[in-house]
């Protein structure tokens, strides 16, 4: 079955009474070179697990499949996982979860679902509010220690998913990522034009952009083209941890960034609740002008203000 083509695509969507939803931004993969640009992007061994998000009808999970010894779909759309029934069953080491993937936990190295063991497919079914155990399923813990996150991605999803993973205490080694070209571009900046959330990836990782899609690669077409970055997190993760602990960094750039054409002295002034006198002392010992904007700054920029502010002034509110 080839999933790259648009006709096979409408025909399993009408077989399932089915169509792309805009509101999970459903736009399904149509080229191959993309497809092939992606695993090749992910450097995918035999050994590998790989966590997909929104596997939709499956296209991309199948390449995945096989070149991994494990893929584990997450997928929140129902429909979809009917679908999936059908395009992966020639494939024994995929398992596909139901859920939303901004409610599982990943913060050990198992990753704890439901599964149902009536299913031809192996689905996963994501746990229940209350934690309840559904009848004719069974708890199940998946090793994801040293995953690899490959997914693509909509515009809603982006900035949380990518912080829920990053900040997680079980990062995946790597994220390969497909998103709006836009957003691949904040994330990638550099000084001068620095975003909140430029800084909130490339304090836990190295982003790099590897190609450029355009919207013609999707069915149906999105109105803008998209881009598939590789997130590589610090392999140091002290700083991580020291920064899970006391929430200085994210507090001090957020304080930055709150008006961003403002300058510095003002924002961090008004939103740490200091003198503009301790802002600009603080700032100067750090070689930054008060008159600076967020954006000029580097993230090593940000660090050192974290790692000197109580220096300057032990209480911050």
């Amino acid at each position: 079955m080839n999933l790259t083509s648009p006709t096979v695509i409408k025909e399993l969507l009408e077989k399932y009474n089915a169509k792309p939803s805009k509101g999970l931004g459903q736009n399904f993969l149509i080229d191959k070179n993309i497809l092939d640009k992606i695993i090749a992007a992910a450097n995918i061994k035999p050994s590998d697990t790989i966590l997909e998000v929104g596997p939709g009808l499956g296209v991309l999970t199948q390449e995945l499949a096989k070149h991994a010894k494990k893929v584990i779909a997450i997928e929140k759309d129902k429909t979809m996982i009917e679908i999936l029934k059908e395009t992966l069953k020639d494939f024994d080491n995929v398992e596909v979860i139901e859920g939303d993937i901004l409610k599982i936990d990943f913060t050990t190295s198992s990753l704890r679902e439901y599964s149902n063991t009536r299913s031809n497919l192996k689905v996963q079914i994501a746990s229940s509010p209350d934690g309840s155990l559904p009848a004719g399923r069974q708890a199940r813990n998946y090793e994801t220690a040293g995953y690899k996150l490959v997914a693509n991605i909509p515009y809603y999803l982006t900035s949380p998913l990518i912080r829920k993973f990053l900040e997680a205490e079980n990062q995946p080694s790597e994220m390969v990522l497909m998103m709006q070209k836009e957003v691949a571009q904040r994330i990638c900046a550099k000084p001068p034009q620095m975003s909140l959330l430029a800084v909130s990836v490339q304090f836990y990782a190295d982003p790099k952009i590897v190609s450029y899609v355009s919207k013609n690669s999707f069915w149906p077409a999105p109105k803008i083209d998209s881009a598939i970055i590789k997130i590589t997190p610090h392999s140091d993760s002290s700083l991580r941890e020291a920064e899970r602990r006391s929430n200085l960094f994210f507090k001090i750039v957020k304080a930055g960034f709150a008006q961003p054409r403002k300058q510095l002295v003002g924002n961090l002034s008004k939103n740490l609740n200091l003198s503009k006198e301790q802002v600009n002392e603080w700032l100067s010992k750090n070689n930054i002008n008060p008159t600076q904007r967020a954006e000029t700054l580097s993230v090593e920029n940000w660090k050192n203000l974290a790692s000197s502010l109580n220096t300057t002034s032990p209480s911050c509110g």
